[in-house]
């Protein structure tokens, strides 16, 4: 007989998860920042720490592992999921709308309208990996939103990286910031747009090298109110629990995760390990 009829015991059906996704531990700003706004909401994030970061890659690769990182999530239930980085939203998010019509996608991109908006004098600066400076996307985010300003692209080759490596990878993050941070005070401009989930990490250590007449704007908070926008048109939404599961997966290492997700959740997390 079905379950919850006769027996007298119902079966309670997992929520479907909201998932979570990014090419290393960079996406857990993003997580964060949604887990704040939607407390009771099931959430499944996934590091694809063993090809990370796409930020290095070409475009080709970060398609592909999007591609799989994205089929997985569908598999586990999510009907909504988040690209929390800005490489594979710039490279990927169309063709996984395309791949998946029956998902709402949120990507994340450098806060490039946000900064023309609030920026005094129409002058700030990028930072950013390298594929995403050089995607098509990014260029038509300067073209539609700041056509009028001076926008200062900084390609950030290696931070991604070295963040990822945490406290082993401190001295290297320390050097690249020194390299990449140096000449901004001299460009005259008062926002820096934080383009890549990772930096945040180390958002004290760019804002020391930069002074403070200079603002950091990051994404983060942004993209978890569109999430909730999207939810609150679909009405009741399954994702949303009583007690709902925070869960982490890597494709790499588990201790990377864990230990980024203590320093920016507050709180020791499992980690699963998948092979996608």
């Amino acid at each position: 007989m079905p379950a919850g009829t006769d027996s007298g015991v119902t079966t309670q059906v997992p929520p479907a998860p909201i998932g979570i996704f990014d090419s290393g531990v960079g996406g857990l700003s993003v997580l964060r920042a949604l887990h704040g706004r939607l407390p009771t909401a099931s959430l499944l994030y996934v590091a694809d720490s063993a090809h990370a970061p796409y930020g290095d890659r070409d475009a080709a690769h970060v398609r592909q592992r999007t591609e799989r990182v994205v089929d997985h999530l569908v598999d586990q239930g999510a009907r909504l999921i988040v690209i929390a980085c800005n490489t594979a939203t710039a490279w990927a998010i169309d063709a996984m709308r395309a791949r998946h019509p029956e998902v709402a996608f949120v990507g994340v991109e450098p806060g490039v309208k946000p900064a023309a908006l609030l920026s005094p004098t129409q002058r700030f600066a990028v930072m950013a990996t390298p594929a995403t400076l050089a995607s098509v996307r990014y260029a038509d985010l300067v073209a539609r939103h700041a056509p009028g300003c001076f926008v200062h692209p900084v390609p950030c080759a290696g931070l991604a990286a070295a963040i990822e490596q945490g406290d082993a990878g401190v001295a290297e993050v320390d050097r690249l910031l020194d390299n990449y941070c140096a000449p901004l005070p001299g460009l005259a401009i008062d926002t820096v747009v934080l383009g890549c989930t990772h930096y945040p990490f180390v958002m004290d250590r760019i804002a020391m090298r930069l002074g403070p007449g200079i603002h950091l704007l990051d994404t983060a908070d942004a993209v978890a109110r569109r999430v909730v926008e999207l939810l609150a048109q679909e009405g009741p939404h399954p994702a949303l629990a009583a007690e709902a599961p925070l869960r982490l997966q890597s494709t790499g290492a588990p201790d990377v995760l864990s230990r980024m997700a203590m320093a920016g959740l507050g709180r020791a997390m499992h980690v699963d390990t998948v092979l996608l």
